[in-house]
């Protein structure tokens, strides 16, 4: 019962980790769309050897951040990837690989983690709230993009679709596009589930002692670990989701700032959504929602086509859910939507 609460609960409270479903629910949704085209080129993909994303440690405004990337030759174009919560850039480590593949060499991919959510202890146990991490990401492009001359192209997984338009409003000139992935921008009230991680987040002795139950299991061997992240959180995950659970969310110092994050998220979105700056540039942002998904409803979608009359939008229905970067299908499927979102904004 210890574990299994465990387990469920971090399931529960990660806004990447909210899906239990099998394997052959995944592969089933999956194959039955392989006749179309794109699908063919997914399928392909899946088989095919990517290139792989390099891992680095870079000082951001002083801050030990984790980022992957991949260089292309002659890039057009430098992707800006920004995660979640978990800000766990590894959860997305097959996407970036899949999105460098599809894009076809037009573009680096960089995926930036969020500070604090690291492997290692870097920060000493300080906690940072989502206009921190806003903050971090903006100065990652000042110091580390300053002399970049292609345009940026932004996409944000979840609250990083929030953390993307912010940067998007302060490097105007450098950026060409902003795609949102399952974005959370306002809070559901009809969500049970935020709610629950609400009231967990809001209280410090929840938080830390939640943060505590979950970082004790990083003290099993590895082997028995990934076993228990496998049997409870999902058999369908790749090798890269459940590597990131393990080595990361078993982490009380990442476990602590996901629900630190997650309780400034909820303060942040307490108030009604503006939608001036996204109205002035619409045709260089795009949405892309899941058809039951209790961070990014479909009533959001909806108050955008209304506040954003022709913004571009598109709903996703094969099942990959909030949490697709943990299915190597799922990475595959919304980076395929993306790389033609990306071609077909740079080929207007």
């Amino acid at each position: 019962m210890f574990v299994g609460l465990v387990s469920y609960t971090a399931g529960t409270l990660s806004h990447s980790l909210l899906f239990l479903c099998s394997t052959s629910s995944f592969r089933r949704k999956f194959s039955v769309k392989c006749s179309s085209k794109d699908m063919g080129v997914e399928t392909n993909l899946l088989a095919k050897a990517k290139k792989p994303a390099d891992f680095r440690l870079c000082n951001v405004s002083s801050y030990t951040t984790e980022i992957l990337e991949i260089q292309a030759d002659a890039p057009s174009l430098h992707v800006l990837f920004v995660p979640g919560n978990p800000g766990v850039i590894l959860f997305y480590k097959d996407f970036v690989e899949y999105l460098f593949e599809l894009l076809g060499g037009i573009a680096s991919v960089t995926a930036i983690g969020h500070v604090s959510q690291t492997k290692k202890n870097w920060e000493h146990g300080r906690l940072f709230s989502l206009q921190e991490q806003i903050d971090h990401k903006v100065d990652f492009i000042r110091e580390e993009l300053k002399n970049t001359e292609i345009p940026i192209v932004l996409i944000g997984h979840s609250i990083g679709s929030h953390i993307s338009i912010e940067m998007f409003k302060r490097s105007p000139d450098k950026v060409k596009y902003c795609i949102g992935l399952y974005p959370f921008l306002t809070l559901n009230r009809h969500s049970e589930k935020q709610i629950v991680i609400g009231k967990i987040a809001e209280s410090r002795i929840l938080s830390a002692a939640l943060s505590y139950l979950i970082a004790s299991l990083g003290l099993l061997p590895a082997r028995a670990l990934r076993f228990i992240v496998r049997k409870f959180l999902g058999q369908s995950w790749s090798a890269n989701a459940v590597d990131a659970v393990c080595s990361h969310l078993s982490q009380y110092h990442t476990m602590r700032n996901v629900l630190y994050m997650a309780m400034t998220e909820f303060s942040e979105f307490s108030e009604a959504s503006d939608w001036t700056f996204i109205r002035e540039r619409k045709a260089q942002f795009a949405f892309l929602f899941g058809d039951d998904d209790h961070w990014a409803p479909l009533q959001v979608l909806e108050e955008i086509s209304e506040q954003v009359p022709g913004i571009v939008t598109a709903i996703e229905r094969e099942n990959h859910t909030h949490s697709f970067c943990c299915t190597e299908a799922g990475s595959l499927w919304v980076a395929q939507h993306v790389a033609n979102l990306i071609k077909n904004q740079t080929y207007k």
